[in-house]
C-alpha cells in the first residue's frame, strides 16, 4: 500500500493523499471542483456517533497562475466551505472538528489573494463606511451592518481566524506531519513523504479548459420577444445541474441573470455565442453566481453590467482581490450601468426593479417586466433569499444589537410575495436560503423551485414547478424574426458607407442551420458560399498549427477563399447549433467589385489572416474587429541582436523571425511568430520589467493599444499572460541571485501593496546582480530606470489607497516617498552619465528603502487599512 497516493480529479486538478500523516491535499481549485470530487467518489457521506458529515480534502494547493486559458484557477470559497461546514471542521462538538484548520498552500501572492477573496466572499462589504461609499445613507448603512453581524454570529472574522496558510517556494517546506512540498518549476510541485514522491503539474495544456462536472446536451432556441430560458436550477453542491441562473430574451437581445461556473459551456449548449450577449444582471457575489465573470470577458465587446451600486461594490472588491488589480479596472472589461434599488429602471423597453434582500453579502432580488396587452408581462428572480422564519428570529427592537427591525421584515416578506407571471425562487433551506413554504399562498402564474441539490419533497411539488436545463417560458411570443436586424447590423458595420439597398440585397439569402459537430467548410476546399455567423459558435481548426480559434456571431467564414478563388487552409466546424447566412460567392464578389471595396479588403487581408491565427486574436474576436485592428497596424523590420522598442502606446507582435525577452542579460523567454510584447506599458500603464531584443532578423507588426483596450477578450489575455510572466520571475534561480530576500515579516497585510513590494524586491535584485556581475553600465542604467519607474507607479497607487481611506499620516508618508524618489533619481542620473557609484552604496540605499520603509512606515499604513477592512 503506497504511503503517498496521487489521483487525477479532472483536467488540471489532482488529489494527493497521505493517510498516515492525516493529510489530503486538493491540488488546484477551479470552479465546481467540489462537484468533481463528489462525482469521483473522493467526497462521500458518512456518519460517526450518529452525526452525518462528509469526507474530503483538508488542504488546498493553489495554482501559481490565478487564471488559465480564460478561467479562474483558484476559487477556494466552496472547497473551504465544504471543509468547515460539511466536514464539520469548524462546528462545535462535531467529530470532524479535531482542532486542525483547513490549510491553503501556495505562493505568497496567491495565498494572500485567496484569503482576501474568501473574506469578501463571506461578508461582501465589511464596514459601514464601505456601505456609505455606495450612496447608502448612514442610518440605513448601520441597519445593514446590524443584519450582517447577525448572519456573522456577531463578528466579522478574517479568514486567518479560520484557516492556516503555508507559503511554498523552491525550498522544501513541511506541510504537516512530515509531508514535504517544494516547487520545482512554475506551477509544478513535488510532494515527498518517507521516501515516496509525487509530482503535480497544475498547468493547463494550451487551449484546454477546466471540464464541467455535468453533461448538458445541445439546444436550438428561437429568438422571442420576451422569454426566460432556464439555464440553471441547482446550487453550488448539485453535481448534475448548473447553479441557479436564467437567460432573458427581450426583443431578440440576450441578457444573463447571474454568471455561475461553466457559463460558456452552458451558453454553447444553448447555441448562444458570447458575442451575442447584450449584458448581465447580477444579484450578488457568491461563487455559484459569480465565478463565470472572467469567461464572459471573452467577448469582443464590453458586456453591459447591471447591478445596484451596493452589489457592484461587493462584486468588484472580490474580483480585485482574486486578480490583485485595482477596483477601477472592472470598468475596463464591463460597461457598468448602475441600477436604482426599489425603482423601475428602463433599459430600452425592458424594465427591471432590484430590491434589497437579506443575505451575508450584498444581494438583490430582481423583478423584470415589459408592457403588453392588459398591462405587463413579468418575471421575478429570487436568488439566495432567506427563509422568513429565520428572518423572524432576527427581529429585535434594540438598535445596538445584531438583527433587523420589524419594518424591514415586513418589506422583505411583501417583496417575496409580489406576484409575477413567472417567478423563480431559491428553496435551498438552511440559514441563508429560501423555503418553498413561504410561497404557499403566492398568486404568481408559475413558481419555479431552484437553488437546491435535493429532490423536491411532496409538499414542495404541490407549491412549485421544476424546470430542466434549456426549457423556455415564453412571456410574449415573437411575430418577427430578430435574426435579420442583427445580420444587417453586422454587414453594415463591416462595410460602412455602403447603401442600405445593396446590403439588403446581400441579406436576401437563406439562413442555414448547422447541427453541433457539423463541418461548414472543410480544409483544402473552395466553398460555394461565404457564411455570416448569426448565432452559436464555430471552431476554426488549422491542421498544420496548434491553435484553437472560436468564431462567434458576426464572423465571416470563407471570405478570402471566395474573393481569391483559393482553397481554405483550415476546417470550420460548428460547436453548437449554428445559424449562418449563406451568401453565394458570386454574389459577394460582385457586391465587393461594385462598391469598390476590394482594394481595402485586399490590403488588410494579410494582416487579418495573421491575427486570426494567433492565440491573442483567434478566439471570439469578430471579423469587423479584426478588420479595424488590421487597418491600424504597421510593420517594421529589426536586425538580429538589436533591441525592439514598439514605441509609446504600441504592442509588438512577431510576424517573422524570433526575439528574446530579457531581464538584465538573462534571456527570460523566446518570442516566436504570433507572440506579443510591450502590453505592460501600452495597455496597463505598468512599467515593463523586461527588454526585448531580436535573436535573428525580425519582422514585427505594431498594433496601437487604443485598438485593443475596448476588446475585453484581448485585454484579458494580455493581462493573463503578463501576470503569469511576472509571477514566473521567481523561478529564475541561479540566473538572478537573491541579494536582498523577501521575507513574510515584510508583509504589510494588504494584498495589493505586498504584491508591489515583491516586484520591487525582484527588480532590485536584478540591479544588484548586474552590478555584482560587472554588467555593462548601460544595462545597469536601464535596470535602475525600470526601478525608478516602478517605484513611481507603486508610490502613486499606495498613496491613492491611503487617500481613499483618509489615512491621517498621508502628508508625511508622501514626503518620505518623495525623498526616496529623489535619492533613486540621483543614483540613476549618476549611472547614466558614467559617474562613479559603488555597489555597497546602492545596496545600503535599497536595504534602507525596501526594508526600513516597508517595516516602519508601510506597516503603520497597513494596520490602518486593515482597520478599515482592507487586506
Amino acid at each position: 500500500m503506497p504511503l503517498l497516493r496521487k489521483v487525477e480529479v479532472t483536467t488540471g486538478v489532482w488529489l494527493v493523499e497521505v493517510p498516515k500523516a492525516g493529510l489530503c491535499v486538493l491540488c488546484g481549485c477551479p470552479a465546481d471542483v467540489v462537484k468533481h470530487l463528489m462525482k469521483r467518489g473522493l467526497i462521500v457521506s458518512t456518519e460517526m456517533n450518529g452525526v452525518p458529515f462528509e469526507t474530503g480534502p483538508n488542504a488546498i494547493l493553489l495554482s501559481d497562475a490565478m487564471v488559465q486559458n480564460g478561467s479562474f484557477s483558484n476559487l477556494a470559497e466552496f472547497p473551504v466551505l465544504q471543509m468547515l461546514y460539511r466536514q464539520g471542521m469548524i462546528l462545535p462538538d462535531h467529530p470532524g472538528n479535531t482542532g486542525v484548520k483547513p490549510l491553503l498552500v501556495g505562493s505568497a501572492d496567491q495565498v494572500q489573494a485567496q484569503m482576501q477573496y474568501i473574506y469578501r466572499g463571506n461578508y461582501g462589504l465589511v464596514t459601514e463606511d464601505e456601505i456609505v461609499e455606495t450612496g447608502i445613507d448612514p442610518v440605513t448603512a448601520h441597519a445593514m451592518m446590524r443584519m450582517k453581524l447577525k448572519f456573522a454570529f456577531g463578528q466579522i472574522r478574517h479568514p486567518t481566524d479560520l484557516l492556516d496558510t503555508l507559503v511554498v517556494d523552491t525550498d522544501p517546506v513541511e506541510i504537516r506531519n512530515g509531508v514535504i512540498i517544494r516547487r520545482i518549476l512554475f506551477n509544478v510541485f513535488q510532494f515527498s513523504f518517507e521516501g515516496e514522491t509525487a509530482v503535480v503539474d497544475l498547468n493547463l495544456p494550451p487551449f484546454e479548459t477546466y471540464d464541467p462536472p455535468y453533461p448538458l446536451g445541445y439546444y436550438q432556441l428561437r429568438r422571442e420577444y420576451f422569454a426566460v430560458i432556464h439555464s440553471g436550477e441547482g446550487d453550488g453542491w448539485d453535481i448534475n445541474r448548473p447553479s441557479m441562473a436564467s437567460i432573458l430574451m427581450f426583443q431578440g437581445r440576450i441578457f444573463l441573470v447571474d454568471a455561475g461556473p461553466n457559463i460558456l459551456y452552458s451558453l454553447n449548449a444553448l447555441g448562444i455565442g458570447v458575442n451575442e450577449i447584450e449584458g448581465i444582471f447580477h444579484t450578488h457575489s457568491h461563487d455559484d453566481h459569480f465565478a463565470g465573470l472572467t469567461t464572459l470577458i471573452r467577448s469582443d465587446h464590453k458586456l453591459k453590467y447591471y447591478a445596484t451600486p451596493l452589489v457592484r461594490a461587493a462584486v468588484v472588491k472580490k474580483v480585485a482581490a482574486l486578480l490583485c488589480i485595482e477596483e477601477e479596472a472592472f470598468g475596463d472589461y464591463f460597461d457598468v450601468h448602475p441600477l436604482v434599488e426599489g425603482e423601475w429602471n428602463f433599459i430600452d423597453g425592458l424594465e427591471v426593479m432590484p430590491v434589497f434582500s437579506p443575505h451575508p453579502v450584498e444581494t438583490t432580488i430582481l423583478h423584470f417586466r415589459t408592457m403588453w396587452e392588459s398591462g405587463y408581462r413579468t418575471y421575478s428572480h429570487l436568488a439566495d433569499i432567506c427563509r422568513l422564519d429565520v428572518l423572524r428570529g432576527f427581529i429585535t427592537d434594540d438598535p445596538a444589537l445584531p438583527g433587523i427591525d420589524q419594518d424591514l421584515y415586513d418589506r422583505i416578506a411583501a417583496e417575496y410575495r409580489r406576484p409575477a407571471d413567472v417567478k423563480k425562487i431559491d428553496v435551498g433551506g438552511g440559514m441563508i436560503h429560501g423555503d418553498a413554504y413561504d410561497f404557499r399562498d403566492d398568486c404568481s402564474g408559475k413558481i419555479i423551485l431552484a437553488h437546491t441539490s435535493h429532490r423536491n419533497t411532496r409538499a414542495q411539488k404541490a407549491i412549485g414547478s421544476t424546470a430542466s436545463f434549456g426549457t423556455v417560458d415564453v412571456l410574449i411570443p415573437s411575430n418577427y424574426d430578430f435574426i435579420w436586424p442583427f445580420a444587417y447590423e453586422a454587414l453594415a458595420s463591416y462595410f460602412p458607407g455602403i447603401p442600405c439597398h445593396q446590403i439588403r440585397g446581400v441579406l436576401n439569402n437563406r439562413v442555414m442551420t448547422f447541427n453541433p459537430g457539423t463541418i461548414l467548410i472543410k480544409e483544402y476546399t473552395i466553398s460555394d458560399y461565404i457564411y455570416l455567423v448569426l448565432s452559436g459558435s464555430v471552431e476554426m481548426i488549422p491542421i498544420e498549427q496548434e491553435t484553437r480559434n472560436v468564431l462567434s456571431a458576426g464572423a465571416l467564414i470563407g471570405e478570402m477563399s471566395g474573393l481569391f478563388g483559393v482553397s481554405v487552409s483550415e476546417t470550420y466546424r460548428a460547436t453548437s447549433f449554428v445559424q449562418a447566412l449563406a451568401i453565394p460567392v458570386s454574389l459577394y464578389c460582385e457586391f465587393v467589385r461594385r462598391n469598390d471595396v476590394f482594394p481595402d479588403l485586399s490590403r488588410v487581408q494579410e494582416y487579418r489572416e495573421f491575427l486570426l491565427r494567433t492565440s491573442l486574436f483567434g478566439e471570439v474576436v469578430s471579423s469587423r474587429s479584426l478588420n479595424r485592428i488590421a487597418q491600424a497596424m504597421t510593420k517594421i523590420t529589426v536586425g538580429g541582436g538589436l533591441p525592439i522598442d514598439p514605441g509609446p502606446g504600441m504592442v509588438g507582435m512577431i510576424k517573422d523571425g524570433s526575439a528574446g525577452r530579457y531581464l538584465g542579460d538573462h534571456r527570460f523567454e523566446t518570442l516566436r511568430i504570433g507572440d506579443y510584447f510591450g502590453e505592460e506599458a501600452a495597455v496597463f500603464a505598468t512599467p515593463c520589467l523586461f527588454k526585448v531584443r531580436a535573436i535573428d532578423p525580425c519582422e514585427v507588426y505594431l498594433v496601437p493599444a487604443e485598438a485593443l483596450r475596448d476588446i475585453p477578450a484581448v485585454r484579458w489575455k494580455l493581462f493573463e499572460s503578463t501576470t503569469k510572466r511576472t509571477r514566473a520571475m521567481l523561478e529564475m534561480g541561479e540566473h538572478a541571485r537573491v541579494l536582498i530576500r523577501w521575507n513574510d515579516a515584510y508583509s504589510v497585510g494588504v494584498q495589493r501593496i505586498d504584491s508591489h513590494h515583491r516586484r520591487l524586491f525582484e527588480i532590485s535584485n536584478s540591479v544588484l546582480d548586474q552590478m555584482d556581475r560587472g554588467s555593462p553600465a548601460a544595462e545597469v542604467t536601464d535596470s535602475l530606470g525600470l526601478l525608478l519607474d516602478y517605484a513611481r507607479f507603486h508610490f502613486a497607487e499606495e498613496e491613492a489607497l491611503m487617500i481613499l481611506y483618509k489615512y491621517a499620516d498621508m502628508g508625511s508618508h508622501r514626503a518620505r516617498h518623495n525623498r526616496l524618489l529623489e535619492r533613486l533619481s540621483e543614483i540613476h542620473a549618476a549611472a547614466a552619465v558614467g559617474d562613479g557609484y559603488r555597489k555597497d552604496e546602492v545596496l545600503t540605499f535599497l536595504q534602507d528603502w525596501i526594508v526600513t520603509h516597508t517595516l516602519s512606515d508601510d506597516r503603520h499604513a497597513g494596520a490602518f487599512l486593515n482597520s478599515k477592512g482592507v487586506y
